[in-house]
């Protein structure tokens, strides 16, 4: 799988792998979240390709004391197979190399795979409560 920054080009394919990886909801239009990310840390949104077709993608974040990954997605038939481990070290990376100390992620509690594949990674369980406010209705 070849990792690189996502490019416009991307913006439908990863809208559509979204959506097969269950990660649009009501709340949030995919391509106005694309939008937003691009004004800020655009190099930090990549995409994974195999044989030039995308098949996986994550948005990464650093706000100068924590890294954040969000929107990680695999296209389902590829699970299992590397591709979500690969795209998060090569963020992790990124980020390593921006003096970021810490990654934290956002995970539904409705998504146990998705925390066990996290757990696998070495990130852990932190008794945290994630608040949040609605600031712009998309």
């Amino acid at each position: 799988m070849i990792i690189r920054p996502f490019a416009e080009k991307d913006r439908h394919p990863v809208i559509r792998l979204w959506q097969r990886c269950g990660l649009v909801v009501p709340w949030n239009d995919p391509s106005v979240d694309i939008d937003r990310k691009l004004q800020a840390d655009p190099e930090l949104f990549v995409v994974g390709l195999i044989d030039k077709e995308l098949v996986a993608c994550a948005m990464g974040g650093y706000d100068g004391h924590r890294g954040s990954i969000f929107y990680l997605a695999v296209d389902p038939d590829l699970q299992g197979q590397g591709c979500g481990r690969r795209i998060v070290e090569h963020l992790a990376t990124l980020l390593t190399q921006r003096g970021c100390p810490k990654i934290n992620i956002l995970v539904r509690s409705t998504n146990p795979g998705v925390i066990e594949f996290y757990r696998r990674l070495g990130f852990n369980y932190e008794e945290i409560l994630c608040l949040g406010k609605r600031l712009i209705e998309d």
